[in-house]
């Protein structure tokens, strides 16, 4: 640790010094997505050129399919080009409609996803130590028209699958997951796609994981893959047959390029990520109002692509949203995932929901992401610590 963060540490704290801090130099913000050496780019990108073959499921498209099958031991995969429209057309090809139990505590491409199949959602509440839907108010909203239940791993914290399937299960339920943040994560050593009827997982650049834009759906039925093949290419069966109303939600070559050269990396990004949190917990263990989600099972296997915190403002002495609001003054952009709720946003204030998501409403006032990715060096997530240290030092000396 270097001269500078021990003069700034907890136990040492020099008041003048923290006030004289300067900002960082270029702004430091919540995620930055990872890119493979150029060269290694660029020999692909030749590869392109040579074949001139740009999109229409071409040969380096085929090369990312197969090598996801095999990271995934399956081969029901089928690539978008984004997760969004990869959530909406598999809700449609699976023909859900009527209600959907799903969560208010995720990104409005969730719900936007059901409201594009004319699907109402029906927001239940989450449970409080990793942010997932809470079984028992899932159970709770099932009526005669609920078709589906459409999960969230949020943050990459897996739902509680058991739970979940036993309801889906015990009330004939297609089990739907988003799992748009949770690539890379495994429980019992089996993949999080393995886990319901069906999963989403984005591709987008603000993602652990990414192909710059694109989408993924993994799912159980086999013969589900062609309909999908034919939502997402205008419905095309042949060059003379369309077969359904399908739309255009092709990935192309680039992308299943930087897809298939991220994938190489995607373990050292993991391993880089798990060092940052262990420094964030460990240097913002002990500072009042600051609460973590709790560690995550031994079986489970996380991706470390985000680094959520709770801000309590009477414990902390400042709101997340004052703390947020200092920390952009020394160019620090950690962002408020997920603020507002999904139920808030004007356009779904109209769905009537019975439950009163008492601890989403909680979590969203109290919510921050703090910075993390591949190449933050340790010494910055050190200062960014410092200084919410020295804010809720701030508040003690009020006291």
């Amino acid at each position: 640790m270097n001269d500078t963060t021990e003069i700034m540490s907890p136990d040492v704290r020099d008041r003048k010094t923290l006030l004289e801090l300067k900002p960082f130099d270029k702004p430091i913000y919540v995620t930055r997505p990872y890119l493979p050496p150029i060269e290694e780019f660029a020999a692909g990108l030749q590869e392109i050129w040579d074949n001139q073959w740009l999109t229409n499921n071409g040969p380096v498209l085929q090369r990312f399919t197969s090598t996801l099958s095999r990271y995934f031991q399956t081969d029901n995969v089928c690539l978008f080009n984004n997760g969004t429209l990869a959530l909406q057309l598999g809700l449609q090809g699976m023909g859900i409609s009527g209600e959907v139990i799903t969560t208010p505590f995720t990104f409005v491409a969730t719900t936007h996803a059901l409201y594009w199949n004319k699907i109402r959602p029906v927001f239940v509440d989450i449970e409080p130590d990793h942010y997932t839907l809470d079984p028992e108010k899932v159970e709770a909203a099932i009526t005669p028209w609920t078709s589906a239940i459409l999960a969230v791993h949020v943050f990459g914290y897996p739902c509680k699958v058991k739970e979940l399937a036993d309801i889906a299960r015990r009330h004939n339920l297609t089990l739907i997951y988003d799992a748009a943040h949770a690539f890379g994560v495994e429980i019992d050593g089996k993949s999080i796609a393995h886990y319901g009827d069906m999963s989403m997982f984005s591709f987008h650049a603000t993602k652990l994981y990414h192909s710059i834009e694109g989408g993924m759906l993994t799912f159980q039925d086999s013969g589900f893959k062609q309909i999908l093949d034919y939502l997402k290419n205008f419905g095309f069966k042949s060059e003379t047959e369309v077969v359904m109303p399908g739309t255009n939600a092709k990935m192309n070559e680039l992308q299943a390029l930087m897809g298939i050269l991220v994938l190489k990396h995607l373990d050292d990004l993991i391993e880089k990520g798990r060092a940052i949190e262990a420094i964030y917990r460990e240097r913002l263990a002990d500072v009042p109002g600051l609460k973590f989600p709790p560690p995550l099972p031994p079986n489970v296997r996380y991706n470390y692509g985000y680094m959520p915190i709770e801000v309590n403002e009477a414990e902390f002495g400042m709101s997340r949203d004052r703390l947020y609001e200092e920390l952009k003054k020394f160019n620090i952009y950690a962002r408020r995932y997920f603020y507002p709720l999904v139920s808030d946003f004007a356009c779904y204030q109209n769905v009537q929901t019975r439950d009163p998501l008492t601890v989403a409403k909680g979590v969203a006032e109290r919510i921050l992401c703090l910075p993390t990715y591949y190449n933050i060096d340790h010494d910055s997530i050190d200062k960014i610590c410092d200084l919410i240290t020295y804010h809720r030092g701030q508040f003690e000396d009020r006291l």
